[in-house]
């Protein structure tokens, strides 16, 4: 029993390789299998001791798509033998090619440059099989087989071996674009923190004299800044104000400190000295643990891309506009709803007293769901990944110059707008989306740490046992309704996210916190 090698060359199986040659690569797989298992264990702690919850269950998600792609690398490598001796008939290969039969005679008069040859991952899957002693069929094996049928193989080993490569390239790319669009964006909001300190020292300075100044609503400078004025040309003009406005300042400190009292007033009135930066940066972390991942539709998406990249359809270039297209809207849509809120007050009001607050409301987003926006961002930035992972996953494995890569008009293009979105996403997307959509009708449950939570869960379930005790004694017939208006008033807390204006529980939070 041989493998297949490089030019058809036989080898030995493992029973005829030296032991020092599988000793060798057995230590070198393992132990970096180990580096890679040890560091993210260690991040993990250190995440842990930090308290962030969040990014450590980004960091699992991780590992979860990590174990799926082990998954899928150990199932194409025991189905291989079998998909390989899948024989059609020859003319069903002659339909739907990336790259036309004429450009493949052509391809295989080209000799390969010396960095295609160095990335080959024929000969890096050659070696590996001949050290290994793998038993895989090589090519002439295969066709010999299917050749005696008449027929030609469904994939050739070769191919099956750039399929798997992909897949492992786009999941490490969109993990990596992910983690840089977080942490980019991370920084931009960070900066927002001497906004929410100047805040505090302002409010502690004035909480003894409140203002009561009566203001006309068109003076405030929230409402003169986005203010368009009424009618359908002022609806206009705030659709385009709001499409450029995501590409300069996308958040001002006017912005910020209008959208912070408007949810403050909402939510957790009876706590002013609310840390709502120390929020938003909590439901951020919170966010990307979804956004991390590759869900299924994204892998449907993933084939039917495979399925339309036909040779003359150009789609690795056209589908680079999808999320381009779609980042500019979400863009859009989160500066307007900041518009929309300014435009409620001024049509509501003609003169307030003390401060302008805003109303949030879902009213304002669409469909009603603020949630719509988390998923287009995943989609953006998963498409995004796509095309940056497919661009180098050719040009190592088949060159700049092969057919697939396509003319060099489309390859610039693509390569521009790949990094015009994750630069646009990073420091104004990301930064507008984890303000903006804190104007919901509801807040998220990161507004209680783990230790609150627990608490409250742990009050509800004594309460409930309390109550449920002795269903013959009156007093604990009320324990019981009063046990049950706990498990409602928690549920009404922890799945809409509306507390009672007279509830403490937000303010004891923060002031430890």
């Amino acid at each position: 029993m041989s493998g297949g090698g490089e030019g058809g060359e036989e080898g030995p199986d493992l029973q005829f390789t030296p032991t020092w040659v599988v000793a060798l690569v057995c230590t070198v797989i393992v132990a970096v299998s180990f580096a890679v298992e040890r560091s993210l264990h260690y991040v993990g702690k250190f995440l842990k001791k930090k308290n962030q919850k969040a990014l450590f269950q980004a960091l699992q998600k991780i590992k979860e798509e990590l174990m799926l792609l082990g998954f899928i690398s150990l199932f194409l490598t025991v189905t291989q033998n079998r998909i390989t001796k899948i024989c059609v008939p020859e003319n069903w290969t002659h339909h739907m090619l990336p790259c036309s039969l004429d450009e493949k005679d052509e391809e295989s008069k080209k000799s390969t440059s010396h960095f295609q040859t160095f990335f080959s991952s024929n000969d890096v899957f050659g070696t590996t099989r001949r050290l290994l002693g793998d038993d895989h069929p090589s090519t002439e094996e295969t066709l010999g087989y299917c050749a005696a049928k008449g027929k030609v193989p469904l994939l050739s080993v070769e191919a099956l071996h750039h399929l798997h490569i992909f897949i492992f390239v786009l999941a490490v790319v969109h993990v990596t674009s992910c983690v840089l669009t977080i942490v980019f964006g991370g920084l931009n909001i960070r900066r927002w923190k001497h906004w929410e300190d100047s805040i505090t020292d302002e409010n502690h300075e004035t909480q003894h004299a409140p203002d009561r100044t009566v203001t006309h609503v068109h003076q405030h400078a929230f409402i003169k800044d986005h203010f368009t004025g009424f009618g359908k040309d002022s609806a206009i003009m705030g659709w385009v104000r709001s499409f450029f406005k995501q590409f300069y300042g996308s958040v001002t400190k006017l912005d910020y400190v209008t959208l912070r009292l408007g949810f403050i007033m909402t939510h957790c009135k009876a706590n002013p000295k609310f840390n709502f930066h120390k929020y938003m940066n909590r439901a951020l972390e919170d966010d990307f643990k979804k956004v991390v991942g590759i869900s299924w539709y994204l892998w449907v998406y993933v084939v039917l891309f495979l399925l339309l990249n036909i040779n003359g359809w150009h789609t690795y270039f056209w589908i680079a506009f999808i999320p381009l297209i779609l980042l500019l809207a979400v863009g859009t849509k989160l500066e307007h709803v900041i518009i929309q809120l300014a435009h409620e007050v001024a049509e509501k009001h003609t003169a307030i007293q003390g401060e302008l607050v805003v109303q949030p409301s879902d009213d304002h987003f669409w469909f009603h769901r603020p949630r719509i926006v988390l998923f287009l961002i995943h989609l953006i930035l998963f498409q995004n990944s796509f095309e940056i992972a497919f661009f180098f996953w050719i040009l190592v494995t088949y060159g700049f110059d092969s057919c697939i890569m396509g003319r060099i008009r489309y390859i610039i293009p693509r390569l521009i707008i790949g990094v015009f979105i994750q630069l646009l996403c990073s420091y104004s997307t990301l930064p507008l989306y984890a303000l903006v959509t804190q104007m919901g009708t509801h807040f998220k449950s990161v507004i209680f740490d783990e230790q609150v939570q627990a608490r409250l869960v742990g009050w509800a379930q004594k309460a409930k046992k309390k109550g449920l005790r002795g269903d013959n004694n009156q007093s604990n017939q009320e324990s019981a309704h009063h046990g049950s208006s706990v498990n409602i008033q928690l549920g009404s807390i922890f799945r809409r996210g509306s507390v009672p204006e007279n509830n403490t529980i937000v303010s004891r939070d923060e002031e430890s916190g």
